[in-house]
This record gives C-alpha cells, sequence and structure tokens, in this order.
C-alpha cells in the first residue's frame, strides 16, 4: 500500500521547518533578514517563535531561528551594492500595511533613515565591523531611495548605473 505525506508535514529539524514553511515564502533577503531579527527579544537576545517551540522545543527552535539570522546576515553582506539596491526595493514593494493595503514606500525610507531601525537587524553574533558595514550600506541605499522618491529626481530610480 503507497504512503502518503500529509499535505502539512512538518520537517524533521526546526531549521529545515522554518525554511519550508517560513522563510522559502518571503522573498526579498532583506525581509527575511527583519523577519528573523524581530523575533528577537530585545531585552535577552533569545529568539522566539511559539509554533516553532511548540514542535521542536524552545532550545531547538531558538537555535534553528538564531543559526537562521546569522546565515541571512552574512548572505546580505555578500551581496553586491547594486544586488542589495534591488532586494532591498523588492522588500519596501511588498510591504503592506495592518489593513493589508501598499504602504507609502517614501513614508517607509523617511522613517527607517530618523530612526535607524536597521541598526537592531544584526544578529548578536555579528563582527563590529560587520555590523558597521551593514549599517553603512543600508544608509547609503535608503538615501538613494529617499533621493529616487522627490519630484523631479527620479533619474536615480535606476540606479546604480550601467
Amino acid at each position: 500500500m503507497p504512503r502518503f505525506k500529509p499535505k502539512a508535514v512538518l520537517e524533521r529539524s526546526a531549521i529545515g521547518d522554518l525554511w519550508k514553511h517560513t522563510l522559502s515564502r518571503i522573498p526579498a533577503l532583506y525581509g527575511r533578514l527583519t523577519y528573523l531579527a524581530s523575533l528577537r527579544d530585545p531585552n535577552s537576545g533569545a529568539y522566539r517563535h511559539h509554533g516553532l517551540s511548540a514542535v521542536f522545543g524552545r532550545d531547538e527552535s531558538g537555535k534553528a531561528l538564531r543559526e537562521s539570522h546569522e546565515q541571512a546576515f552574512v548572505e546580505w553582506l555578500k551581496m553586491s551594492l547594486a544586488e542589495k539596491h534591488e532586494d532591498l526595493r523588492r522588500h519596501l514593494a511588498l510591504l503592506e500595511d495592518p489593513q493589508g493595503m501598499a504602504v507609502d514606500q517614501a513614508v517607509v525610507v523617511e522613517h527607517w533613515l530618523r530612526t535607524g531601525i536597521y541598526r537592531t537587524m544584526a544578529p548578536s553574533a555579528a563582527r563590529p565591523v560587520e555590523a558597521e558595514l551593514f549599517s553603512r550600506d543600508l544608509e547609503a541605499l535608503l538615501e538613494t531611495l529617499r533621493l529616487s522618491t522627490r519630484p523631479g529626481e527620479s533619474a536615480l530610480k535606476s540606479w546604480p548605473p550601467a
């Protein structure tokens, strides 16, 4: 008799399950990075995901989230500035407000630049130089995007130059 897998079969590991059911559905690497950073408790640095913890336990799920965050961060650092620009634009284009409406990207970019929220995206294991590189790249990209959303300055939308 053939064996069939139920539709929502869990992976054998927390990291495999996290990738298959969550991270693979986030199209932008920056989106994965922000999602994983959002699961880190700002007071303790511990990662928490209720569903993953319920199935795999707090330790294994925390480890999977931490390792995934570190991997996403390293992948982002390895990208060229042009690739980062495109990935960030893709992420911004997919953002929605709580009612499911597209957000004003110019407002998001201004907010990020004003608050420096992107500085919280680096994992705890990142070396200071890596966190600084990440922040400086983001600042440059956000400034470029900010300028490209101003009326009369649309020439930068095609950045980087050929």
